[in-house]
């Protein structure tokens, strides 16, 4: 095992021009509402948890609108921007002597603001001080911005900052949090760099699982692979989230992995692996899942399914390019789908039916993809006041919106034989027209298989950032041993020059 990857370093300029990108679109909302620029952006960094009652400390992972602006890897910090001046704050907590015995050296202030490259740094017990200290406006009390909005991902709300002395300020809870998730939308050059870093070194510990897999292995021991890769040459501590190790009928498991679920399956000859892994590098993320067979070699009904979801995946991006509704790629996906079916005689009918009673979804029930960015669901996906599809499959989407130059997005169609699914569909007096029932009960056990890419909109297209082989030929070869250099990957311009 080996790479031809390094870690990159990590410049704080990323962050500052985050906060100054969130500054100018703030001043411009003020503007427009006709409201003066003064007050802070205030924001509570992410706090270090224990398990449950004991005094095992579980590994920190910085709160994501915080580390947007501030980059801050450690737990228990406040942030601040100055709307008027522009200047930013951090705030860090005053650490105990015995800090230095067990946790290590006890950094002075100075140290922190050299490396978050921000303005001025003080202890969380000043805040109330330096804040009425710092503010420029005119009202009896300083006014702070909060962070508190909705998560339609999780349907779980923002923390808004909590402090000793928060009752000496005015607080708006309602501007900041859409604002701030419009700008994490769009990526800069910096956080495309490291989202591609990120897409590098997990696109080669997939081949190097791919690689590896063996009939009689368990599948964590896949899932063992990948993140030893990512660590060992990444330096990636985290996942962008937990392991799909899925192989057999475990494959039409969307979410499989899970503590009840734990990648524990041996695998068996004949078995489709369905593999959704992602490293995280200095908070941003990836999004990768390979399907292969586990003997290496595909069957004719393993390559039917296979190649219409590659087929489903490859003309989603070869049609995007800004102004293009993420809906109607949904919707490509799936009639690409139903026609390999149909052509493959699982499907008989006519496709327009098929679309019309919402077919696809019973071999689709998930969403084409979602925004990628700091979160793995990164969030934005849905403006305000817009609601989501309502007809089956599509009210899985987790965005609607057009696209726009600078979004980072994945591509995952797939194609799953779901007992659950299938069973009421085949019974169901509107759609059991269009299967043919013996040909179904082939696939019973299959699984699925989904194709997993992470593409950038650029202003006349997409860069596809995942660096996997896709094509069956390609995927035989890399398991017989060929090889598959990944090497890494600039941005490049629009003119196919690198960044």
């Amino acid at each position: 095992m080996a790479s031809s990857l390094s870690p990159p370093e990590v410049p704080m300029e990323l962050h500052r021009l985050n906060r100054d990108k969130l500054l100018n679109s703030l001043r411009d909302h003020l503007s427009i509402s006709s409201r003066p620029n003064h007050g802070f952006v205030f924001l509570q960094g992410g706090e270090e948890r224990t398990r449950y009652c004991t005094d095992h400390t579980e590994l920190f992972r910085q709160e994501s609108y915080f580390a947007y602006l501030f980059g801050v890897r450690e737990p228990g910090f406040y942030g601040a921007l100055d709307v008027a001046s522009g200047n930013s704050i951090l705030f860090v907590p005053r650490l105990p002597a015995d800090y230095a015995v067990w946790l290590g050296e006890i950094k002075p202030l100075s140290y922190f603001k050299e490396r978050y490259m921000v303005s001025m740094v003080y202890y969380t017990d000043e805040i109330t001080k330096v804040l009425h200290e710092q503010y420029q406006g005119q009202g009896r009390k300083p006014l702070l911005y909060l962070l508190h909005g909705l998560n339609i991902d999780s349907n779980n709300y923002s923390k808004p900052a909590e402090f000793e002395g928060i009752e000496k300020f005015e607080m708006d809870m309602n501007t900041l949090h859409p604002i701030l998730t419009e700008c994490r939308v769009l990526k800069s050059d910096l956080e495309l760099a490291l989202i591609q870093f990120a897409n590098d070194i997990s696109s080669e510990a997939h081949v190097e699982v791919m690689r590896n897999a063996k009939v009689g292995m368990k599948e964590y021991q896949l899932e063992s692979m990948f993140l030893h890769h990512t660590y060992m040459f990444g330096g990636c501590r985290h996942c962008s989230y937990t392991c799909i190790c899925a192989t057999g009928d475990n494959s039409a498991v969307l979410h499989y992995g899970h503590a009840a679920a734990p990648n524990d399956r041996t695998l068996q000859d004949g078995d489709m692996a369905l593999l959704d892994m992602g490293a995280e590098f200095h908070f941003y993320g990836s999004d990768i899942t390979n399907s292969f067979p586990v003997n290496g070699k595909f069957t004719r009904d393993q390559s039917l399914i296979y190649n219409a979801v590659l087929d489903a995946h490859n003309a989603v991006i070869s049609s995007m390019k800004p102004g293009v509704c993420w809906v109607d790629m949904h919707k490509l996906a799936e009639k690409i789908i139903l026609e390999a079916l149909k052509k493959g005689g699982l499907l008989i009918g006519d496709i327009n039916a098929m679309i019309s009673e919402r077919l696809g979804a019973m071999f689709m029930p998930h969403g084409l993809g979602h925004l990628l960015g700091i979160d793995t669901h990164d969030p934005g996906g849905y403006l305000k006041g817009a609601e989501r599809p309502k007809e089956l499959g599509l009210r899985s989407l987790r965005t609607s919106r057009e696209l726009l130059e600078g979004m980072v997005i994945t591509v995952e169609p797939g194609c799953y034989f779901i007992d659950a699914v299938l069973v009421r569909a085949m019974e169901n007096s509107k759609t059991s027209r269009f299967f043919d029932h013996e040909q179904i009960s082939r696939f019973r056990g299959f699984g699925g298989v989904r194709i997993e890419s992470d593409v950038y909109v650029t202003s006349r297209g997409c860069v596809n950032m995942t660096k996997c082989p896709r094509e069956i030929k390609d995927i035989e070869a890399v398991m017989a041993g060929a090889a598959w250099p990944i090497k890494r990957t600039p941005i490049p311009f629009e003119n196919g020059e690198s960044r």
